[in-house]
C-alpha cells in the first residue's frame, strides 16, 4: 500500500503557505515548494521592511516641518531646539500633520520657538522641592538627632540579615522574620536600636 504523506497536518501547513502565496506570479502561487521559497524571502522582506518604514516615515516628516520652517524664516534644527526649551512635547509627526493642515498654528509654534532661544530664562522649569516637616524640637537637638540617625544607620549597615533579625525579633518589631536588610535597618533606627550595647 502506498505511503499517505497528505496528512491533515500537512495540509493544513501546505495550506497555510499557499494562503500566504495567494497573489503572486505564476508558480509561486500554486506549487508548494516554490511557494514556500517565496514566502520565506517576503517575510525577510516584511520584516526588514516594518523598520525601514519607520525611518522614511521620519525622513518625511523632518522635511515636511524643514519646509514649512523655511517658508517662515527659520530652520528645522533650530525649530526644534526652541520647542525643547520651552517644553513643547510635540512630535514629529503631530509638527508635520500641523505644518500641512494648519499653516497657521505651525507659524505659532515657530514664533514659540524664536522666543525660547531669545529668552530661555522665561521658559526655564522650576523645580521646587518639597518642604520638609519639622517638629518643634530646637534646631540643634534635631541636626543631633539626624546626626545619630545616620551614623546608627551606618552602622547597622554593616551587619548581616542574620544579626540584624534576631535583634529585631527581640525588639518587637512586626513581621521581622520576612523583612529584607533596608527595612531591618530602618525599622531598627527608629526605635534606636544600639548594636554595640
Amino acid at each position: 500500500m502506498a505511503r499517505v504523506t497528505n496528512t491533515p497536518a500537512t495540509r493544513r501547513r501546505r495550506k497555510k503557505v499557499l494562503k500566504l502565496a495567494k497573489g503572486y506570479f505564476g508558480s509561486k502561487r500554486s506549487l508548494y515548494r516554490t511557494a514556500n521559497e517565496q514566502v520565506m524571502r517576503s517575510l525577510m522582506y516584511a520584516y526588514r521592511d516594518r523598520k525601514q518604514n519607520k525611518r522614511n516615515f521620519r525622513k518625511l516628516w523632518i522635511s515636511r516641518i524643514n519646509a514649512a520652517a523655511v517658508a517662515n524664516d527659520f530652520k528645522y534644527s533650530k525649530l526644534v531646539h526652541g520647542l525643547s526649551i520651552a517644553n513643547v512635547e510635540l512630535n514629529r509627526k503631530v509638527l508635520a500633520d500641523l505644518a500641512i493642515s494648519e499653516p497657521a498654528v505651525f507659524t505659532n509654534y515657530v514664533n514659540l520657538a524664536k522666543d525660547a532661544i531669545a529668552n530661555p530664562t522665561k521658559y526655564a522649569k522650576q523645580v521646587v522641592a518639597p518642604k520638609a516637616e519639622v517638629k518643634q524640637a530646637p534646631k540643634a537637638e534635631a541636626k543631633k538627632d539626624v546626626a545619630n540617625n545616620v551614623d546608627l544607620v551606618a552602622e547597622l549597615s554593616k551587619l548581616l540579615v542574620a544579626d540584624l533579625r534576631p535583634a529585631a525579633v527581640e525588639a518587637g518589631i512586626e513581621n521581622a522574620s520576612s523583612l529584607k536588610k533596608a527595612e531591618l535597618v530602618e525599622a531598627l533606627a527608629k526605635i534606636g536600636y544600639n548594636p554595640n550595647k
